[in-house]
């Protein structure tokens, strides 16, 4: 037991887990911002189109909800798999963190555009019909109204984003994206390396437990700040 700790906070472990680590931040970091982009696009019109939205498209709502719902429907890894010719053609390769930027985008957007569409249903639908009746437009409106007063769950469907992301990368690891999903396969599983399995599973821990923190706390504080006015 001494043994396998002294093994699993040795420095070729740090040597391995460390560049994995450092690929997996490269790929959440990069790939959150353009989900959070298209989600909040994808999702507010969602809410926009729908039959009690504000401007009404039953057959956009119904057939673009639906193309959210299939790719929803497919499990992760066949969508990874499914969008590697894409990646190639996007970024010149079909392996390692640039790549895998695509996939994460392709499976983490339809999941975000729902957290998205939901937040903004719990929208006090009052405080729209008021900007309404102030002639506000329909971008004012998203902006100004349903976006703001939905932030504080947004915040919290930030993180849930965020961690999913986390969790996909460690998925696109067997199919060689790198990070701490490869390296947990590779050296861990492959190589009968407990020792190097179990501290990238603690990195991702740490990873999702930190950004869990964050985000209650900046929830939180949005909360108390719009009591206070």
């Amino acid at each position: 037991m001494v043994e396998f700790f002294i093994r699993l906070f040795s420095q070729e472990t740090t040597d391995i887990i460390l560049p994995a680590t450092l690929q997996t931040l490269y790929m959440v970091f990069v790939a959150t911002p353009i989900t959070i982009f298209f989600g909040l696009v994808f999702g507010s019109s969602l809410y926009i189109t729908d039959k009690n939205g504000l401007y009404p498209m039953f057959i956009f709502n119904k057939t673009f909800g639906a193309i959210i719902n299939a790719v929803l429907a497919l499990p992760s890894m066949i969508v990874i798999i499914l969008a590697l010719p894409l990646s190639k053609f996007v970024v010149g390769v079909s392996y390692g963190p640039k790549a895998c930027v695509i996939a994460l985008t392709i499976v983490c957007t339809p999941i975000f555009s729902r957290l998205v569409e939901s937040s903004i249903l719990e929208v006090s639908k009052g405080k729209v019909e008021a900007a309404k009746s102030m002639g506000a437009s329909t971008f004012d409106i998203i902006l100004k109204v349903m976006l703001p007063e939905a932030l504080p769950s947004l915040i919290r469907n930030f993180v849930v984003l965020t961690i999913t992301l986390i969790s996909i990368t460690a998925i696109a690891g067997t199919f060689g994206a790198g990070g701490l999903g490869e390296v947990a396969v590779r050296f861990g599983y492959h190589r009968f390396r407990t020792d190097i399995l179990l501290a990238a599973v603690l990195v991702l821990l740490v990873l999702v437990e930190g950004l869990q923190l964050l985000g209650d706390k900046l929830s939180k504080r949005m909360l108390k700040k719009r009591h206070l006015i």
